[in-house]
């Protein structure tokens, strides 16, 4: 399918919000507004100090987080021992951002450097068991040259 085939839904679906679960939510919740300066728009305490949610804003995207409920089967990656999920930040100022995370507690699973798509980009893991990609765009790079360079990558034509 080309890039010109690609619809929006009939539905009319307006955006999507990811919802994470965290082991304490009121921790993450400060730890991604001081580090990845993120804002808080609201809570929803439950009973016993925990959170169903917990509204940050990343710019233009709602990220929603919730503490993990572990009796009614709701576990964050620190519980199942790793999360499939990649959150992706674009910022203006990545290295500055990438050393503020490292230094509040993040471990480097990719170290920061310069892309064949145009970015620069590293991916680290958050205290709270997420894995962020943490990229600036530094320029544009037709798709037809990032086909062409991952196919010889990952192996096959373009």
């Amino acid at each position: 399918m080309t890039q010109a085939e690609i619809q929006a839904t009939t539905e009319g679906i307006d955006t999507l919000t990811p919802h994470i679960v965290v082991r304490d939510a009121g921790k993450a919740a400060e730890w991604y507004k001081e580090v990845l300066g993120a804002e808080e728009r609201g809570r929803v305490p439950v009973p016993g100090g925990k959170f169903m949610q917990i509204e940050l804003w990343f710019g233009n995207s709602a990220v929603m987080l919730a503490d993990e409920f572990l009796d009614a089967g709701i576990f964050s990656p620190l519980a199942i021992g790793g999360t499939p999920v990649v959150l992706h930040l674009t910022t203006k100022k990545v290295e500055a951002l990438w050393q503020r995370a490292i230094d509040a507690g993040a471990v480097i699973l990719q170290p920061l450097q310069e892309q064949f798509w145009g970015d620069l980009h590293g991916q680290i893991l958050d205290p709270f068991g997420y894995r962020w990609n943490l990229a600036q765009h530094l320029r544009d790079v037709p798709s037809e040259e990032i086909a062409r360079i991952a196919a010889s990558i990952f192996g096959g034509q373009a």
